[in-house]
This record gives structure tokens, sequence and C-alpha cells, in this order.
């Protein structure tokens, strides 16, 4: 059964340290992502709000060039490509469309739509969309989105998300234990089809 399928990028389906590095260099910092204890970053950086922010607008093209994938992402995703739909939505701004595609097709990451809402609010387009599961690593956003849609949503485990989460939120290690529960997940929505069949 063909599915349509919502992910996140930054921290979901790129690995949920790639900003770590780029800051340590540039305010000569020794931050460790095990210390990051929340999704924003200006506290963790001995700048004002308005520096930090302005050197992240202009180092964002280059941030999301050389960003890695997350570890087991390629290999999860090349397995549900010809399977399912996959939409990504992400908080990044339309006018970084196309270095995100070119990563993209750089690292291979399969993908059916890419759409970059400009914020972190991402309920209206995966309303829009009819997406059926979310892949996040934002708590909130995650909490969200399976509230507003009522659909399951993938929480990447990381040290900046560990709010409590309601049931229909499924916390994950990485994405071999996300493939694991989806599968299982598409396994049960089949098995009402398969009793009628036999019927």
């Amino acid at each position: 059964m063909r599915k349509k399928f919502g992910l996140d990028i930054d921290g979901t389906v790129t690995c949920p340290t790639s900003m770590i590095p780029f800051i340590n260099k540039a305010f000569h910092m020794n931050i460790l992502y095990q210390d990051v204890n929340q999704y924003e970053l200006t506290p963790f950086v001995n700048v004002s709000e308005e520096v930090f922010s302005k050197w992240f607008i202009e180092n964002e093209p280059i941030i999301y060039r050389d960003s890695p994938p997350a570890a087991g992402v390629l290999n999860v995703l090349n397995k549900w490509k010809n399977k399912h739909e996959l939409y990504y939505i992400s908080a990044r701004g339309p006018h970084l469309h196309d270095v995100t595609e070119k990563w993209f097709l750089h690292h291979g990451v399969s993908f059916d739509h890419i759409e970059l809402v400009g914020s972190h609010d991402k309920i209206e387009t995966v309303k829009k969309h009819q997406l059926e599961i979310f892949f996040e690593d934002k708590h909130d956003n995650a909490v969200m989105i399976h509230e507003a849609c009522h659909i399951p949503v993938i929480l990447f485990n990381t040290p900046y998300n560990q709010e409590p989460i309601p049931n229909g939120v499924i916390r994950v290690n990485d994405w071999f234990e996300a493939y694991d529960w989806v599968e299982s997940w598409l396994r049960e929505a089949q098995t009402p089809l398969r009793k009628k069949q036999l019927v």
C-alpha cells in the first residue's frame, strides 16, 4: 500500500550534529553535541542573538551544502523510494531550494517533492499534501503535527528533544529503528485488507 511520507530535513535527514562544527569554528567554541539540551543554539554561543542570526543567514547555504546525511538514512530511503512517496517539508527559506536540491542529488537522497516553507509551522503543508506519517527531530513540531493532523510522527532521539511525548509520537534512536517501526505500522495497516480478501 503506497503511503505519503513527510520528512523534515535538518537534524532528521541530515546528521543532527551538522551545525556544531560550523559554530565551533566561527565562534571559537568547543560545544559538544551531547551538551546541546535545547533546540535554540544562541544560548550556547558567546555572541548576541543579532550577531548569531546574521552569521547563520550568511552561512546557511554553506552549512546546508556541507552537512552530512544522517547515519542509515540513505539505506532506509532507498528501500522506500519505489514503494512510497517522499515529501520533504523544511523550515528552510524558499531561496535555499537550489542548494537543497543539489544536496539531495549529490548524496543520492530520493525525493518526490521538496517544500521549503520558511517556518517551523508545517501543519498546513502536511494537511495540504495529505501526508500519512512524518519524521522530525524538533520536539514541539513533532507533537503539534501529530495532534493537529492525527498521524504518527517519528521523533529522532537527540539531546535537545527530551521533553515528554504523547502516544502517536514515536521516539527512535536512528533510521534503522525508524524503518522497523514503520514497516510494522505498514503491516498492521494491511491486516484488515488481507482478512477481507481471505473471507
